[in-house]
């Protein structure tokens, strides 16, 4: 059984062999309509459950064109129309979920009810997003990052803002695919210890910045995230804190002139970062978007052991 609940969970390895199936997957279908399914259709028949307690765009969207552009079908629930949200236990879904579909993505808060959802199923369970990491998010970055002509081995990525769930993943990825971050974060806000501790144990440096031009200065990759999340409390205080590490024009001409900013979205333009670098050059979040996609499709694949 395979789940896919963070990126140490496949490993360094099946991580660099899904981001090679994802670029090359894409490539073999440009020019196909979206909902068209690759001419091998390898995951033909299969359905996916995508269970969702927090909304959604992109995971939602992207997940079911990859499914669709395997061969197979998804099914969308939602907590507030099906028995998740009246009580039914979360070990219950699981045994239930297994029985009619043949591998679950879900998008929750707590991480341990994605552990307790992928102990009791029988079937994949996928990691859509939790509050301790967003593993497909990254592995779309890194596709990104790839298809924009830069190495992974020694990158230099430069995170801004709050340290969330997305942050946690890019410390887990650094760690495995042997790349830096700096992290530039108030006090306060810094990521998961745990995480930071597990890279640079495997050999990743990681370090902590309390300005965001250390931060940034001579980054190959800049990201930043929103700084507030749904249903946060002090929001102005939060809002106070986080101002100063603003991805700006003047902070990103900081980084290499070669630099990619990336966002997982959505953004809030004139709060983490300026129009002028969301929608300028540097900026590759429509490729990082579209990617979750293709990501996504090498993930799937590689739950059920294609890969």
């Amino acid at each position: 059984m395979r789940h896919f609940l963070n990126l140490a969970d496949a490993g360094g390895n099946a991580v660099a062999a899904m981001l090679g199936d994802a670029i090359d997957r894409k490539a073999a279908r440009a020019g196909l309509p979206k909902g068209c399914a690759d001419p091998d259709a390898p995951l033909a028949g299969r359905v996916l459950a995508m269970v969702f307690e927090k909304s959604s765009t992109r995971t939602r969207v992207s997940f079911d064109i990859a499914i669709r552009q395997l061969g197979g079908t998804a099914v969308v629930l939602d907590s507030g129309t099906t028995q998740l949200g009246r009580g039914e236990t979360v070990a219950d879904t699981a045994r239930v979920l297994s029985r009619m579909a043949d591998a679950i993505m879900m998008r929750t808060h707590d991480h341990a009810k994605i552990e307790e959802l992928a102990h009791h199923a029988s079937v994949p369970v996928i990691n859509g997003l939790t509050d301790l990491s967003h593993p497909c998010q990254i592995m779309a970055d890194l596709q990104t990052v790839l298809e924009h002509g830069k190495a992974l081995p020694g990158l230099e990525v430069a995170w801004l803002g709050d340290g969330n769930n997305v942050l946690n993943s890019i410390v887990e990825a650094a760690g495995l695919m042997k790349f830096n971050v700096r992290i530039g974060v108030p006090q306060g806000y810094e990521s998961d210890s745990g995480m930071i501790a597990l890279a640079e144990a495997a050999g990743a440096r990681i370090s902590l910045h309390r300005d965001a031009q250390s931060a940034v200065a001579g980054a190959d990759v800049v990201v930043t995230d929103t700084w507030i999340s749904m249903g946060q409390a002090h929001v102005s205080e939060k809002l106070a804190a986080m101002a100063p590490f603003q991805v700006n024009e003047a902070l990103m001409a900081q980084a290499r002139p070669d630099a990619l900013f990336l966002h997982c979205l959505p953004a809030h333009r004139g709060e983490e970062v300026t129009e002028g670098v969301i929608d300028g050059r540097q900026s590759a979040v429509w490729d990082e978007a579209e990617n979750r996609i293709h990501a996504q499709k090498s993930v799937l694949r590689w739950v059920f052991g294609q890969i």
